[in-house]
């Protein structure tokens, strides 16, 4: 219906004001709370109650993934024991619009005795919430997105783009990358998007190098000692020259015989075959490797020097394929 449309949209509109009117909010108690999770040797406890306190599970979690050690803390469970989670190490982050909800205010003199400094996310910054807080980050607005101004609608939304800013910022200054994030999420779709070369490369004892004089035979040797399908053949200073692989085995075998297994790799491995650098997506690696039809790709450094191997197994166990 016409109505329910009309609805949505001035739902949604306040609920972009409310985040619209947090940009003249982000000051210099922006930056103090900043400066106290940056400093804080603990952890980020987040606390909110009802659904304040589903907004404080978001952001704990997104803390977390971001580098940032962080639990969710519920408040009525905090006063029955719980409170022994909290530490003089750690910063507390509480959500609560009116900043008297009296589960978060029955928090205030433990923490205060604990040690721990307080963050409020309050809309009242003369509540008891805020008069008790270290810093005190105002989200108040003039109305919540329900039509009766009852429903923790806009003011929830505004504690998570709050908190959202809080966090992604924090990552920023303590020089979070995407490498840290695909560490932490290795079973996501996510983390597998930002996984580098080098996290899945073969090296070591599993990536067969050898110089280019040496025999075929010490080359097949090289190979089934570290279980690969090729090795990659390299000068005196270690940069590159070529891969021998099954498939060229097979193929001179045929032409030349056995006899090649005493004679020196190098004018039996592809000269100039496909690399990638270690610094490279995995993703990037599986295209190159789809788009010419191989299965190994020698992986260089910046100088061209040979430090691992990718094989298209190490992409399908990682779940690549």
């Amino acid at each position: 219906m016409k109505q329910d449309r009309l609805l949505a949209k001035k739902i949604l509109r306040t609920e972009a004001q409310a985040i619209h009117k947090l940009m003249t909010r982000i000051n210099r108690e922006f930056e103090e709370a900043l400066d106290l999770l940056e400093r804080a040797s603990g952890r980020v406890i987040v606390t909110g109650m009802g659904k304040p306190g589903f907004i404080a599970r978001k952001i704990a979690a997104t803390f977390a993934s971001t580098g940032t050690p962080s639990l969710f803390l519920h408040p009525a469970e905090a006063v029955h024991g719980d409170l022994g989670m909290v530490t003089r190490q750690d910063v507390v982050l509480a959500i609560s619009n009116s900043g008297e909800t009296e589960e978060i205010t029955k928090l205030l003199s433990t923490i205060k005795k604990i040690g721990a400094k307080l963050i409020a996310l309050t809309g009242n910054v003369k509540s008891t919430l805020a008069k008790n807080s270290d810093v005190v980050l105002n989200i108040g607005l003039e109305k919540e997105a329900c039509p009766w101004n009852l429903a923790p609608t806009a003011s929830t939304t505004a504690s998570l783009a709050m908190g959202d800013a809080l966090v992604i910022c924090l990552a920023k200054r303590k020089g979070f990358r995407e490498e840290d994030f695909a560490f932490l999420h290795p079973g996501g779709n996510l983390g597998k998007k930002l996984l580098k070369v080098r996290d899945l490369m073969r090296r070591g004892k599993s990536h067969p190098i050898v110089p280019g004089t040496a025999t075929v035979k010490k080359a097949l040797l090289a190979i089934t000692s570290a279980r690969a399908g090729s090795c990659t053949v390299v000068d005196r200073d270690g940069k590159l020259k070529g891969i021998f692989t099954d498939g060229d085995l097979r193929r001179h075998l045929k032409e030349n015989g056995v006899s090649i297994l005493s004679q020196p790799i190098e004018p039996f491995a592809t000269k100039q075959p496909v690399t990638i650098q270690e610094d490279r997506l995995a993703a990037e690696a599986l295209q190159l490797l789809r788009d010419r039809h191989i299965d190994e790709l020698p992986v260089v450094d910046r100088k061209g020097r040979a430090v691992g191997l990718l094989d298209v197994q190490d992409l399908l166990k990682a779940g690549f394929v």
